[in-house]
């Protein structure tokens, strides 16, 4: 196990990609279970206002799955769809304490004009850092331009978030 936590922390790092990753349904399956099990221990750690993070987890869940098997096999990539969607569920795993972290004090302080300018940049800095990560996880899988990489991860990012405003009544 810690093998792996540094397999994923080294691709959050950017140092390895889904390459690394042995292509084991299980590994997966295994993988989106840790995601799942980090973000309901930090979800539970920090109380949620009124949030309902858990339809929202399982959609981006769905999403991710279909997303990158869709993709994958659109492009002719079959071969590479279980290492790059465990390396993305990896890399997520790792950083879904910081990002469910920043996440909750926007939600808690954003509100307060003295805590706005350092809450815009951390939020930015984790968005930043997840689009990289994802977009070298791709850059790998697909052996496309870093720039083709990341146009494709921004265009997951609001599909998902779309699909998240479609499905998730919004709390009162």
């Amino acid at each position: 196990m810690t093998a792996l936590a540094r397999l994923y922390a080294e691709i959050a790092l950017l140092r390895r990609g889904p390459q690394d990753v042995p292509a084991s349904i299980l590994l997966l399956a295994l993988t989106v279970l840790a995601y799942i099990a980090i973000n309901l221990l930090v979800n539970w750690a920090l109380p949620a206002p009124n949030d309902p993070w858990l339809a929202i987890l399982a959609i981006d869940i769905l999403f991710t799955l279909g997303w990158y098997a869709t993709l994958l096999s659109l492009l002719r990539r079959r071969e590479r769809v279980l290492q790059t969607i465990t390396a993305v569920f990896g890399y997520r795993a790792v950083l879904a304490p910081l990002t469910i972290g920043v996440e909750w004090l926007v939600r808690r302080f954003g509100s307060e004009q003295s805590w706005q300018l350092p809450l815009v940049v951390g939020y930015t800095a984790v968005v930043v850092w997840m689009i990289a990560a994802n977009s070298h996880v791709l850059k790998a899988a697909l052996e496309w331009s870093m720039f083709q990489c990341v146009a494709l991860v921004v265009l997951e990012i609001i599909a998902s978030g779309l699909l998240v405003v479609a499905l998730v009544p919004l709390p009162r």
